[in-house]
């Protein structure tokens, strides 16, 4: 059998999970698909939750399906579309779907997204339900009130190493810790020394860290992510690499990119593993982990 995600990333083995978009609709056809792609070559799978504050099918659906087709799924909560109640009755749903793995977020606002008349809730922060996951293990919802049968599960939430100044993310990333997070994911992550001494910070907590990997699929999305995405930075050797690919290589040179990156992190024990962010492209996620040298060493996971 299988090792759980928490068993994994507690075993020392350096761990890969990647994620998956539920589609826009009922067609779930091309969700399936990536699932089933990942499923046997990854550690765990994330399902997105109205990533960008775009409706979506759900992620606790995503996370169903993921179940069924015989992979480990991570559910992704946002506080931004539920407040205490609907946030604490998915929990429920989940575990006794057998569902342990949760990552925390606060969630994008929603003039971002597709539903611009829709109301911002976020009622909790991600901070709050973490600490709201532990109270329910305790037994107690957060009114205080006994449960009949308690739950118990893997929380993680995100962090930011390329954030300026990075001192404000120290204080939420040490807040996070406080309320129960036991892994982060980070987002996107592309400098390697910078990197590097974020993680000596981190050491000093017993967390577990995955470096976020996102897949760079031209220069010009390498240049807009810099320049527009708060928090990434791609160096402009990077940039210059891709932008050198001869035509209709760009895509091979960023998968070339992101599988480098995951060996140097690995070799030198820089983090405990890595999200791969495909974004679109889950079907190339192996041949990231090839150009990695660690196909064979997941599937025999």
């Amino acid at each position: 059998m299988a090792q759980s995600f928490k068993e994994a990333i507690n075993s020392g083995k350096f761990v890969v999970t990647s994620e998956i978009s539920p589609p826009k609709g009922s067609n779930i056809e091309k969700m399936c698909h990536h699932i089933d792609t990942l499923k046997d070559k990854v550690d765990a799978i994330n399902v997105t939750d109205h990533q960008s504050s775009v409706m979506r099918f759900p992620s606790i659906g995503g996370c169903l399906y993921i179940k069924e087709r015989g992979g480990e799924p991570i559910l992704q909560m946002t506080c931004r579309d539920r407040n205490q109640l609907a946030l604490q009755s998915d929990l429920l749903l989940a575990y006794v779907r057998d569902i342990r793995n949760v990552l925390c977020l606060t969630g994008d606002a929603v003039v971002v997204g597709d539903h611009k008349e829709a109301a911002d809730v976020f009622e909790l922060d991600s901070t709050q339900l973490l600490r709201a996951i532990r109270q329910l293990e305790s037994g107690k919802d957060l009114g205080g009130n006994d449960l009949d049968g308690a739950v118990e599960f893997y929380a993680g939430a995100i962090v930011t190493p390329e954030a300026q100044p990075i001192e404000p993310q120290l204080i939420k990333f040490e807040k996070k810790v406080e309320a129960g997070a036991e892994f982060f994911q980070t987002q996107a992550i592309y400098d390697l020394d910078n990197f590097s001494k974020f993680m000596e910070y981190a050491r000093q907590f017993p967390v577990k860290v995955l470096a976020g990997i996102v897949l760079l699929g031209s220069a010009r999305m390498a240049k807009y992510m810099t320049e527009n995405v708060p928090g990434i930075f791609v160096p402009k050797d990077l940039i210059d690499e891709l932008s050198g690919a001869p035509k209709g290589e760009a895509l091979n040179k960023g998968i070339e990119i992101a599988g480098r990156m995951i060996a140097a992190l690995k070799r030198d024990s820089i983090c405990d593993g890595v999200h791969i962010m495909a974004i679109g492209r889950e079907e190339v996620v192996p041949d990231i982990l090839a150009v990695a040298g660690l196909s064979t060493e997941i599937e025999k996971k």
